[in-house]
């Protein structure tokens, strides 16, 4: 008759046989209602289409997965069985996982890149435009590296004149991403036109801070033109599509910011050949101008002037004078023709005047009574003012009125002759 065990008893039997058992499994699975738990632990559940099993990853190992684990996503996870004694389940203990079919950080750029890309950060109004003369380099990268010698070697080569500032930084381990996030914010306050962010090649997982999200914030951030230069020219990573510009290597990025001076000397020699025929040119026309205008100020000199105002008023005066001249001929003319027509007048007017006394002298001559009648004509008067005989009344007192004698009188009698 076989040993009877309690229920603890054979839950820890069997604990310890799966557990010594299974001490490294790899599982491939979908994942199944993923939960990140605050304290830092990943819960999910493995399944495929017949089965199913718990699964758990402590907080120390979920730090080193590079994608987020989703629902549905096929997965390889690596670990050991562990039994949980007190309720006699059992679940896998995930140290590592990856996804089914591709690399762990394959699907963590994938991932990354989606996401930056829906918040904006790979928009192309949001770069910034490198000014066209560079005096100012910032370098983020490290101080030891291959990378920053090629840099410096490129530079003094085309551009000796700029200035460069090193921000020794780490570009590889776990750190490195901070590091790099860091030194770029503090490389945006120092008033550098460019920021080169970079290093040499390497594997992808060498590389791999470049692709970290804090990164992409710090350069999302930048205020300054970043240029990203990282690997080689068939590396990319995410910090080459939120930076301003992509070099395909770091050397590239300083041929690229930065001009030749060797081309910038023919250039310059280029125009000052342009300006010495330019100005030639500019020269001759205003000696040319200068000539003109010496002789036009001979020409308008201050005798030159006098003469020219002399004879202007001597044209003047004699138009004056002709003119003067025939007005007083026009004027001349008009008075002579304006005495002939008083002369006319005034004997048309004469003449009336002399018919008109003479028909006067005959109408009084005819009227006047002669000398013996005119002594015995008097004027009556009465009351200092000439009257009629017939209206004086008897018994009135009016006067008889000659050039010579006032006679007073008073009517007698009044008869009417018929």
């Amino acid at each position: 008759m076989s040993q009877t065990l309690s229920v603890s008893s054979l839950n820890n039997q069997v604990k310890s046989l799966l557990e010594s058992t299974f001490l490294h499994v790899s599982v491939e699975g979908e994942v199944s209602r993923p939960t990140y738990h605050s304290s830092g632990h990943l819960y999910f559940t493995l399944k495929d289409t017949d089965s199913s099993i718990s699964c758990v990853m402590f907080k120390g190992n979920t730090k080193a997965l590079k994608f987020q684990v989703e629902e549905g996503m096929a997965v390889v996870v690596h670990g050991s069985i562990s039994v949980f004694s007190p309720r006699g389940t059992y679940q896998i203990n995930c140290t590592m996982m990856e996804p089914s079919g591709s690399g762990a950080l394959a699907k963590a750029y994938e991932q990354l890149k989606a996401k930056l890309g829906a918040k904006g950060y790979f928009e192309a109004e949001r770069k910034k435009p490198l000014p066209r003369f560079v005096r100012h380099v910032a370098l983020v990268t490290s101080g030891t590296g291959a990378a920053l010698q090629d840099m410096l070697r490129v530079a003094m080569k085309r551009w000796p004149l700029v200035k460069l500032t090193l921000l020794d930084t780490l570009v590889q381990g776990e750190n490195a991403k901070h590091s790099i996030a860091s030194n770029i914010a503090r490389a945006d306050t120092l008033g550098a036109d460019v920021i080169i962010v970079g290093r040499g090649g390497g594997s992808v997982e060498d590389l791999w801070a470049f692709n970290e999200e804090i990164v992409a914030d710090a350069l999302f951030r930048c205020k300054t033109p970043v240029v990203s230069a990282v690997g080689h020219e068939i590396d990319y990573v995410i910090s080459d599509f939120v930076a301003d510009l992509r070099a395909p290597t770091p050397s590239a990025a300083m041929e690229m910011i930065l001009p030749d001076s060797a081309e910038m000397l023919q250039h310059l020699d280029g125009l000052m050949e342009r300006y010495t025929l330019v100005f030639g040119r500019i020269l001759h026309s205003k000696e040319e101008s200068l000539d003109h205008l010496k002789r036009l100020f001979a020409k308008r000199s201050i005798d030159e002037k006098l003469a020219l105002w002399k004879n202007e008023i001597g044209i003047l005066q004699s138009q004056y004078n002709d003119k003067i001249t025939l007005l007083y001929r026009e004027k001349s003319r008009h008075i002579n023709l304006l005495q002939d027509q008083i002369h006319f007048q005034t004997r048309q007017n004469l003449a009336k005047k002399e018919q008109m006394l003479s028909s006067y002298t005959i109408a009084l001559n005819s009227k006047e009574p002669t000398r013996e009648q005119k002594e015995c004509y008097a004027q009556v008067v009465k009351a200092g003012k000439k009257m009629a005989l017939e209206k004086i009344d008897e018994g009135e007192v009016f006067e008889l009125q000659t050039p010579h004698v006032i006679l007073k009188a008073k009517a007698l009698e009044k008869r009417t002759l018929i």
